[in-house]
């Protein structure tokens, strides 16, 4: 891990960024190794998980139980060096549905809406929507609220409105039990659901209205792109409290380096303010900016994370067995992703938020029938339900690796071409007025070369504002209005390069 600071006047600022939009131009690669139409062949399910890191038993990590994703894994190439283009929610998620980087849409924060801000460009969904999929939405696929416009950008993405689960007007209320007895907004939230409010968690809603529109195109002509946004394992923890029993506390480790790196500038830190804001950390009177939690509560943590995954993992898992069940995954491209990773502790953070690897990097798995995995055999599921409570982590793990540095601004053209349509075209420096063009690749080549090959020259692009060169209350999530400082990180198979850049 590398990092440099460096102060440099407003043109100075603007000329890095250009430099760095060439940079990304000249990666794109526009070789199409599959063939293309003007309508697609296969369907779409596109999972999006919220704050996960490739912490997965396909990912190598043991003591987490993941079977369902790992199942999703063995059939599908798995590309292990995956980096998100700003580890917070509404700009990652804007840059990768629309294929565009964060100093494209000028989006580093939740306040704006792109299509006004920046410029009416296709989205995913939308590219889909034009070739004659039905789209669909199920929970937090764009970020609610301004970013996108209120309604999750429909009509434009969406043939129908989005789906947004009822029971998450909760999710930040007092509804967790604490060590008095009494109900709290706290950040550790294992619950019986059915003590909630209506019963319910907002993923489990997600499920059933998921698999309830995957009900409603079974037989239909027209293929469809089905989004699904599951909000966890984003704070706070409020899961089935079933799941901590999977993950024992004396179980639980700290992070391999839970210390603020010697030499590590302190624009490079974030000070995790979201968590501070939550009852059981309030009462741990931590201090302001660096902590650090008590070593239980860092354990508490790590194990409450864990089990929300598991609970995600089954809820992925209930999902890709009712698209088997409808007969619908010989023909359905399953893509599973997240937005950005989340510390678990690492360098004494506990958040997004930054440029280091715990943040930027995700899973990213896609299956496509037919070329990841032979044709179905008569009575043999290919997702079958995997039950984490009585599963094996012994299961062996037969999907492919890929692992050369990636971008989730490759998702747009990699699904496109998967899918059989054209690709977009490569953006020009300045796309400001271009609707449709890609600032990434498309990663299809991978589906067909061998396993195992490593481009050592792919490189991954990621960004945080700052409006300080030292914490503040506001580091995390800084107004666009505040942000003087952005830190610009390059990351190749081997080492991570940082250049923090002060407007004067």
């Amino acid at each position: 891990m590398s990092f440099f600071m460096v102060c440099l006047s407003l043109h100075g600022f603007l000329v890095v960024c250009s430099i760095l939009q060439i940079c990304f131009a000249n990666r794109l690669s526009g070789v199409s190794l599959l063939p293309q139409h003007n309508k697609g062949n296969l369907s779409v399910l596109f999972i999006v998980a919220d704050d996960l890191r490739p912490v997965l038993g396909c990912y190598g990590n043991p003591s987490v139980k993941s079977p369902n994703i790992d199942n999703l894994a063995s059939k599908s190439n798995v590309f292990y060096d995956v980096y998100a283009q700003q580890a917070v929610c509404a700009p990652s998620r804007i840059s990768f549905l629309t294929s565009r980087r964060p100093d494209t849409t000028r989006l580093y924060d939740f306040h704006s809406y792109w299509r006004v801000h920046a410029g009416n460009y296709t989205t995913l969904p939308q590219y889909f929507k034009s070739k004659g999929y039905v789209t669909m939405s199920v929970g937090k696929v764009f970020h609610p609220g301004i970013v996108s416009n209120y309604t999750d950008d429909y009509p434009y993405s969406w043939s129908i409105p989005t789906y947004h689960p009822s029971s998450l007007r909760y999710e930040n209320k007092k509804v967790c039990t604490g060590k008095d007895g009494k109900l709290h907004a706290n950040l550790l939230c294992p619950v019986k659901v059915s003590e909630m409010p209506e019963g319910t968690l907002p993923d489990i809603q997600n499920t059933a209205a998921a698999v309830k529109l995957l009900k409603s195109m079974k037989d239909k002509g027209n293929p469809f792109f089905l989004a699904v946004g599951y909000y966890k394992p984003h704070i706070p923890f409020r899961y089935p409290e079933q799941y901590l029993e999977l993950y024992p506390l004396e179980n639980m480790t700290m992070a391999p380096d839970p210390y603020i790196p010697s030499g590590m500038p302190s624009v490079a830190y974030n000070p995790w303010m979201d968590i501070r804001k939550r009852e059981d950390v309030q009462v741990l009177n931590v201090s302001f900016p660096y902590g650090p939690l008590p070593k239980k509560f860092q354990l508490q943590i790590r194990q409450n994370y864990f089990a929300a995954v598991s609970y995600l993992d089954s809820q992925v898992g209930q999902l890709l067995n009712a698209l088997d069940d409808l007969g619908l995954a010989n023909e359905t491209i399953v893509v599973f992703t997240s937005d950005h990773g989340w510390s678990l502790g690492e360098h004494g953070e506990w958040a997004k938020y930054s440029n280091f690897d715990v943040a930027t990097r995700v899973p990213l798995m896609i299956y496509v029938p037919g070329l990841t995995t032979s044709t179905k055999e008569p009575k043999t599921k290919i997702f079958p339900y995997l039950d984490p409570f009585h599963y094996s982590s012994d299961m062996s793990f037969k999907g492919k690796m890929v692992r050369n540095v990636m971008e989730l601004v490759d998702l747009f053209p990699t699904i496109s071409e998967l899918a059989g349509l054209q690709v977009p075209p490569p953006c020009p420096v300045s796309s400001f007025n271009v609707e449709l063009c890609t600032e990434g690749r498309s990663l299809a080549h991978s589906f067909k070369t061998p396993e195992g090959n490593i481009d050592a020259e792919a490189i991954a692009y990621s960004q945080y504002p700052r409006p300080a060169d030292a914490p503040q209350q506001d580091s995390d999530l800084p107004l666009l209005k505040d942000i003087h400082i952005m830190g610009y990180s390059i990351r190749s198979s081997d080492y991570r390069y940082t250049l923090w850049v002060i407007e004067h």
